[in-house]
């Protein structure tokens, strides 16, 4: 090869040439071949199995959840059955609306029962929420904290729900007396007529207001 002078080589006589440059001209056309494979056929194969790979992860990620969830259905069935069972707990803890009266009575009469007298006791119209009605009793009333404590823990022991808010404690006219105002609220499960009267009559106010 030390004694070979590519300037004497001719192009078109490629057969004439020596052996040894036509070795060296055949690897540098391989390696050549080779480059030009690689960007224009293998690495697009790489990328194709790159997205691949990342596409089994998810799909696997997919497949082991949808797999646990599967495997907890029954859990899961025992667990809805269990809210079920729970909120129709809490629906008969919700007044009728023909034992609404009878439950503003048992307030009432817890309070009388507790010592303290009442200077206000107004209950006011019902607002409806979702599929219940919510019924505000505006309270105010006098006696001692013993009294006050006493007419909670009765409130709290009644059978149907009732929450108390606003509590406001003052000192009454009297030195031995305190006043409280306390505004509760007891609610009523509303059947699919109510619902839907009430949804009624709020788009025609909602129409006339227009």
């Amino acid at each position: 090869m030390k004694d070979i002078d590519l300037n004497d080589l001719d192009l078109s006589a490629i057969g004439s040439w020596p052996n040894p440059v036509k070795a060296a001209v055949i690897a540098v056309l391989c390696i050549i071949v080779l480059i030009a494979g690689y960007f224009l056929d293998i690495s697009g194969q790489l990328e194709v199995r790159e997205r691949s790979q990342k596409q089994e992860v998810t799909l696997k990620g997919d497949f082991e959840t949808k797999q646990a969830k599967a495997a907890n259905l029954e859990a899961y069935k025992q667990q809805l059955a269990d809210m079920e069972t729970s909120f129709g707990t809490m629906l008969r803890q919700l007044p009728s609306k023909t034992e609404v009266e009878a439950l503003i009575v048992e307030i009432s009469q817890t309070g009388l029962s507790s010592g303290v007298n009442f200077q206000l006791f107004k209950p006011n119209a019902e607002q409806q929420i979702e599929f219940y009605a919510e019924l505000p009793i505006e309270m105010k009333m006098t006696g001692s904290y013993h009294q006050f404590g006493e007419f909670v823990s009765g409130i709290a022991a009644l059978p149907r729900i009732v929450t108390l808010h606003n509590i406001s404690i003052k000192k009454g006219k009297d030195s031995n007396k305190l006043s409280m105002e306390v505004l509760a609220k007891t609610y009523r499960y509303m059947d699919e007529n109510e619902i839907a009267q009430a949804n009624s009559s709020k788009q025609k106010n909602k129409k006339r207001g227009r």
